[in-house]
């Protein structure tokens, strides 16, 4: 058995944890070990914030503009994709912007250099995920996909029904 989940948000503060609440619940109901699913709720979270913040211009006609999240659990495996319709990642690209929030995560602590917060969700997410992509959708906007191999407790609901 297979469980996804799309939701098209509001560019608001309040959405976050909407997505991340829906998230765990179907990672408990589904059986997923507790340890993996608030893991890939900590990286739902990241990649959300990052949607809200910097998800671009609303079109006129909506005060805030939206994004879209999109969870599949299949098997293992649990794939979770935010997408926004803004600018997208600056250049050089994604790739050497994830390269840019590394070396700023390992960076000395605020006070003992230059360190800003930009860049330090998306390692977050990396570190959190086994496999994560990010890439823009030209003339659309981000999208911030990641993968994990899930543990499942014991009398899993999804692996009884399998």
């Amino acid at each position: 058995m297979s469980i996804w989940w799309s939701l098209q948000l509001r560019r608001e503060a309040a959405s976050v944890p909407l997505a991340r609440r829906l998230l765990l619940r179907t990672m408990e109901t589904a059986g997923v070990d507790p340890d993996i699913s608030y893991e890939l709720s900590v990286a739902l979270s990241e990649a959300c914030a990052n949607a809200v913040e910097h998800g671009g211009p609303a079109p006129a006609a909506e005060p805030c503009g939206d994004y879209r999240v999109t969870a599949y659990l299949d098997g293992d495996c649990c794939r979770i994709e935010v997408t926004d319709s803004g600018p997208g990642f600056p250049e050089p690209g994604p790739a050497a912007l994830s390269r840019r929030a590394r070396a700023a995560a390992s960076a000395p602590a605020a006070g003992e250099g230059v360190v800003g917060e930009s860049g330090r969700g998306l390692w977050l997410i990396e570190e959190l995920a086994d496999h994560v992509r990010f890439r823009n959708r030209p003339g659309r906007g981000a999208v911030v996909s990641f993968d994990k191999i899930l543990k499942w407790r014991d009398g899993a609901a999804l692996l009884q029904v399998s």
